[in-house]
Parts: structure tokens; C-alpha cells; sequence
């Protein structure tokens, strides 16, 4: 069995108190409430993961934001990839991390980029952009409609930080071949994914461009 792991980094803005989340965004960049998150993001079983619809991985890191205590770690955290939805062309990328302020209250962040074909080329802002909501409590997805919601905005992967995250995947346990043969079959269900995703667009493209019907 091995497993693959990367590491990520999403930066951007919340306000206290908000719900929306761009105007949570807009407000906390005012104001200089920043949150961010660094994460290495564990597949324990590449096999399982890929086999799974949920596609669950373990998220390990920490939350840093000066409003809600400065450097806080993760306690818990869960990631889902591409994750189907009622639409066959929008699946999300999920994010629940369980912490606690400097106080010890306990949070959750919990947050979602919605990944889907539109208008434009917009697989970049799409992977990159996650909605966020920081939540009062240790809270599950049962238990997300009814909790308070402590602060909401929205965090993004910088083309910097993305370009360093593209150095950080690793495979561990087995052989060598083992550790090659998880890397491979990972990214071939993250690219195989982006291109149902997004490939009819460009597919669409090519044939206005070659004056195909």
C-alpha cells in the first residue's frame, strides 16, 4: 500500500461576524483580517482514495489567523477531491478543518471550491478559490445548516505558492515501482477529472476554430 501526500497554502481575507463570503472577503481586506492555512494533504491508500466517490484524505497543518488567536493548529482535518454533485459538470473540492482559537474555543473551517465547465477559461480561478466559512464548534456536514457561523470570506492559492505546491507531492511505502505506480494513478484521476471537466470547453473551441458543426 502507498500512499501520496502534497503540500498547499490558500491566503485571502474574512470578517468576523459576516456570513457572505464576498462580502467577507471584501471587508476583511479593508480591514486586514487575514486567515490562511497550510496543509499537507495525506492519501493513506492511493487504490482506496481513487476507488472511493467521496475521494477523502486526511488534511494535517495548521490555520493562521491574528483575529481568532494567531497560529492555530489542526486538529482534525478532512479533504475531498472533485466530489460529484447533482450537476454532471460541477463537482466540488472540500475542505473541514477542526481547531481551536487562542482561547481554546473550538472551530471549524470549513470550506469548497466549486469546480465546474462556465463561461471562459476558468479552470485556474475555479481550483484556486475556496469559499470559507469558519464555524462555532467542531462541526460535521450534517451539522453545517444550523451552526453559527463565526466568520466567512474567501482564501486562494497564490500562482507562487501553487507553483511550490507542484514540488511537494510525495509518495510513501512499497517498492519504488509501488511509490511511481501511486503517483501516477493520482494524477491521473486529478488530470483525467479537470479534463471532463473542462475539456468540452476546449474541445468546443477547437472545432469553431477548425469550422467543425
Amino acid at each position: 500500500m502507498s500512499t501520496v501526500e502534497f503540500t498547499e497554502e490558500m491566503k485571502g481575507y474574512v470578517t468576523l461576524g459576516e456570513t457572505d463570503f464576498q462580502k467577507g472577503f471584501d471587508q476583511g481586506k479593508r480591514h486586514g483580517t487575514f486567515l490562511m492555512f497550510h496543509l499537507t494533504i495525506v492519501a493513506d491508500d492511493v487504490d482506496a482514495f481513487v476507488d472511493d466517490p467521496r475521494r477523502e484524505a486526511a488534511a494535517r497543518g495548521w490555520v493562521r489567523c491574528d483575529a481568532l488567536g494567531g497560529k492555530l493548529a489542526v486538529e482534525e482535518g478532512i479533504f475531498n477531491l472533485f466530489v460529484d454533485t447533482d450537476d454532471p459538470a460541477l463537482k466540488h473540492m472540500l475542505y473541514r478543518l477542526y481547531f481551536a482559537d487562542g482561547s481554546g474555543h473550538p472551530l471549524t473551517l470549513s470550506g469548497f471550491k466549486l469546480v465546474k465547465d462556465g463561461r471562459g477559461f476558468d479552470l485556474w480561478p475555479d481550483t484556486s478559490t475556496l469559499y470559507t466559512r469558519v464555524l462555532a464548534g467542531h462541526v460535521d456536514a450534517e451539522g453545517e445548516p444550523s451552526a453559527e457561523v463565526t466568520a466567512a470570506g474567501i482564501i486562494r492559492i497564490r500562482p507562487l505558492d501553487f507553483a511550490r505546491q507542484l514540488t511537494t507531492f510525495r509518495s510513501r511505502g512499497g517498492s519504488l515501482r509501488d511509490r511511481a505506480r501511486a503517483l501516477v494513478k493520482f494524477g491521473r484521476l486529478f488530470l483525467g477529472d479537470l479534463w471532463r471537466i473542462y475539456g468540452g470547453r476546449a474541445r468546443r473551441s477547437a472545432d469553431a476554430s477548425a469550422g467543425v458543426e
